[in-house]
């Protein structure tokens, strides 16, 4: 049951993230991390999302701002340096409160203050320190790499292409890092059951497949409009799950 539920998860959020280019990360971290132990929900997380975001850059690769990579991926490395140097492994509850709180926070930031264009090299590599040091933290980063679009002159398509190459990259880090991790705390529930990655991998590719139809068809007005509250609507039940985790292990 366990797995059937897991699995239905990967699939949906795959279309969801198909369709948005996030928020399908974040939905299926948050149920992974209160099934699973953090370790292993960060790997079968990353996993997953590696195929899912590689394959929706590969359906409109076309579309993607080569520019950015230089920045990015030196930010990157930065990021996972940095956790492999101290070795930290998140709460649940934390993971969960994080990942709710920052589409909330990033939704409050008025464009003004904080009006960034990720084609030029020094933003794509903060977006890289910030974007995969959140991964790492909390498995998904998508509210606060949509801060380093809002102020680009890029279509849907672009967006959705450039955001699924470099949240590929962060997920490669993450799942590298974790596995490390679970490795070197020799936590044994975090090790993987190998049965479980084909079929996610195969609902991750057909779910991002049709996401990917679905945005072709959605009008560029309902992507800018609607998007930041679905992530904001995802956000506050998140962290009133984490909350609500965090009274009751006191509670115990």
């Amino acid at each position: 049951m366990l797995l059937l539920l897991i699995l239905v998860t990967v699939f949906l959020t795959s279309v969801l993230s198909g369709m948005i280019g996030m928020a399908g990360g974040i939905v299926l971290m948050a149920v992974l991390v209160t099934l699973t132990p953090v370790t292993h929900a960060m790997i079968l997380h990353g996993i997953v999302q590696s195929v899912a975001n590689g394959a929706r850059f590969w359906f409109l690769r076309e579309h993607m701002l080569y520019q950015v990579l230089p920045g990015y991926l030196l930010g990157s490395l930065i990021a996972i340096g940095v956790f492999f140097t101290f070795s930290v492994v998140p709460n649940e509850n934390l993971v969960l409160i994080l990942l709710g709180l920052t589409p909330l926070v990033a939704h409050l930031i008025p464009n003004h203050i904080l009006s960034v264009d990720i084609r030029k090299p020094r933003v794509a590599f903060l977006c890289g320190c910030s974007v995969v040091g959140l991964q790492l933290t909390q498995g998904t980063s998508g509210p606060l790499l949509d801060l380093f679009y809002q102020s680009s002159p890029l279509n849907r398509f672009q967006i959705v292409a450039t955001k699924a190459f470099t949240q590929t990259v962060g997920h490669v880090c993450k799942t590298t890092y974790y596995l490390y991790a679970s490795i070197s705390l020799s936590d044994l529930e975090a090790q993987l059951n190998p049965l479980w990655l084909l079929p996610a991998v195969l609902l991750a590719l057909a779910g991002t497949w049709l996401g990917t139809r679905i945005l072709h068809r959605m009008p560029e007005e309902s992507f800018q409009r609607y998007v930041p509250w679905a992530m904001d609507a995802i956000g506050l039940l998140c962290v009133a799950k984490g909350i609500s985790g965090l009274v009751h292990g006191a509670a115990a």
